[in-house]
């Protein structure tokens, strides 16, 4: 909870225990991975002093870097809970698990993350998720019959002249307003 940026008096509320005892447990963990402030383990790289990580040489400047897929894309919810009942039952997207206002849904080979609001923290729009979709009306279609209202009818956003390939979207928001998309490529009839 600590490295996933919850303050003391938060995880003790939702614990159930003192923010003593959480300074205590802190403490004792830094203490354990040899970290020199429990404040510091925010920033921890998540590996004993002891493990073998540390002795892997650092990417040299000449290495070029090769950037995988998207893992993780992050949304921010004004009421996670609500929001993880809207994902589930509206769009039904694979639940993973929820640990207090973090929830994480599958969405193939990359991860959804859901976060709510703490303290007076602003809720923010988020960026735009695109869904692919294999048949952009019938998604628009069924989604309108859950309830979904979008901000305007599937259009055409851009067709590759070499291939004749056409890309399809049509926008809507989520409950906290944050835009999300469907959208489809569609190949001429061969």
């Amino acid at each position: 909870m600590w490295r996933h940026g919850l303050g003391r008096s938060a995880i003790a509320q939702r614990r159930g225990i003192s923010q003593y005892a959480v300074r205590y447990h802190l403490r004792n963990i830094a203490g354990k991975l040899g970290v020199e402030h429990y404040s510091e383990l925010r920033h921890w790289p998540g590996f004993a002093s002891t493990s073998l990580r540390k002795e892997q040489s650092p990417m040299a400047t000449t290495t070029k870097l090769e950037l995988g897929q998207l893992g993780q894309v992050s949304l921010l919810s004004k009421d996670a809970a609500a929001a993880e009942r809207w994902y589930k039952e509206v769009l039904e997207l694979s639940h993973i698990f929820t640990f207090g206002d973090l929830v994480f849904f599958d969405l193939g080979a990359t991860r959804l993350y859901i976060r709510g609001t703490r303290g007076n923290e602003e809720w923010r729009p988020s960026s735009t998720l695109y869904f692919v979709v294999p048949d952009i009306q019938a998604a628009y279609e069924e989604l309108q019959r859950r309830d979904v209202h979008f901000l305007g009818a599937p259009h055409m956003i851009f067709k590759d002249d070499s291939t004749g390939v056409e890309e399809w979207m049509a926008f809507f928001n989520d409950p906290d307003g944050n835009t999300l998309a469907v959208m489809s490529r569609v190949s001429p009839a061969s």
